[in-house]
């Protein structure tokens, strides 16, 4: 917008009085003071040949003032315009109600109503309730209310409630091999070893045997690295240590993020707020370029594709770009445990069967397979699975 707001204040000088240079209004105002001035000598009689010359050279001189002001503000205003263009998407056309059948128009509103509970307005989410009629299970907004407790808590460096519940699900998160409840601990541990002036790390230690030496088979680097920390003490020389990345206060503040993933991870619901992602993306700009490429491409009669395709790339954020789906360029086949994605040297992907069949000449398998998209040849021993 910072652009937009410099054009703006051009034009709001050029209109203003306030400027160097006179505006139109100024202009006009000295005009119609001139000629109040020949109306007076006319109706006192004293009128000369000159006075009229006087008079239309007046009128030429403020004519000119005007337009050229004109085109200024004109200019300034067309710049301006062009600067809203840029910044802001254009308007989108007009669709059909798309929420016209009564189970759309639930959908819709459970999903406006669960978004409330997922950012915490709960207020406002039992406002939504009670008008739009839509049942939420009470143990679901227990859950969010535990959950934004939860995160408060972590907020305010308060480990307890976190590890509470790690402890109660803690199966689910060894089964998605999450390291939540080992940071939780690494936090408290590192609290406790700078908590005390002059260092004392005893409690910091007894800490580590107690609670964090369980995890030190899936650990064993990082724990190793928190225990010989130990000998940088105090915090001055430990922050100009190898392991000046344990004094980093992400380290303590990067948990409520990964709480709150792995929280709605175990009520089956994505880490990200589908309405914000939708609004962000959409939102942000995408129906507008596709919007916009579809009109260019109607206006030139060049349909890309018969399937109401187009050939737009979207630009997205790095949390917004999913690849739970790999679609072989090559067969056109989607990839599945039998027939995994497999990245070539050169770095094009393509699956399984596509490689072993480019491998085959005739009754042979050759040792190379040349990528379809590149001349290199890759050796088939060192082509790498990909895991989406």
């Amino acid at each position: 917008m910072d652009a937009a707001l410099k054009e703006l204040a051009k034009l709001e000088k050029l209109t203003s009085s306030k400027g160097k240079s006179q505006t139109i209004d100024d202009s006009l105002e000295s005009l119609l003071q001139s000629l109040h001035e020949i109306k007076e000598q006319v109706q006192a009689g004293d009128v000369h040949e000159e006075t009229f010359q006087q008079l239309s050279q007046t009128i030429e001189n403020k004519k000119k003032e005007v337009d050229d002001r004109q085109k200024e503000i004109h200019a300034s205003v067309t710049r301006l315009g062009k600067t809203l263009d840029k910044k802001f998407p254009s308007s989108l056309p007009a669709y059909n109600n798309l929420f016209a059948s009564p189970d759309s128009h639930a959908s819709l509103e459970r999903t406006i109503a669960l978004h409330f509970l997922r950012t915490g307005q709960f207020e406002i989410a039992e406002c939504f309730l009670e008008e739009s009629e839509i049942v939420i299970p009470p143990t679901l907004k227990a859950q969010f209310v535990d959950l934004y407790q939860i995160l408060k808590a972590l907020k305010n460096q308060e480990i307890q409630p976190a590890l509470a519940w790690t402890k109660q699900n803690r199966q689910f998160l060894q089964s998605r091999s999450s390291p939540l409840e080992f940071y939780l601990h690494r936090s408290q541990y590192i609290r406790l070893l700078l908590a005390s002036h002059p260092p004392d790390p005893r409690p910091a230690l007894i800490y580590a045997r107690e609670m964090l030496r369980p995890f030190y088979p899936e650990h064993e680097t990082e724990f190793k690295r928190l225990i010989s920390c130990v000998a940088y003490l105090p915090l001055r020389r430990l922050q100009q240590s190898p392991y000046a990345d344990l004094t980093s206060t992400a380290l303590h503040f990067d948990l409520e993020p990964l709480f709150a993933k792995e929280y709605c991870a175990s009520l089956g619901m994505s880490r990200q707020v589908p309405l914000r992602v939708v609004g962000d993306i959409g939102g942000g700009g995408a129906l507008a370029r596709i919007e916009k490429g579809r009109k260019v491409m109607r206006e030139r009669k060049s349909e890309w594709s018969q399937t109401d395709e187009l050939p737009i790339e979207i630009p997205l954020p790095p949390e917004n770009r999913y690849h739970s789906i790999f679609a072989c360029p090559v067969s056109k086949e989607q990839s599945s445990e039998s027939n995994p994605p497999m990245m070539l040297y050169c770095g094009h992907v393509i699956t399984k069967d596509s490689l072993q069949k480019m491998g085959k000449t005739g009754n042979h398998t050759s040792s190379k397979v040349k990528c379809p998209y590149c001349p290199t040849e890759s050796v088939l021993s060192s082509v790498v699975r990909v895991y989406f």
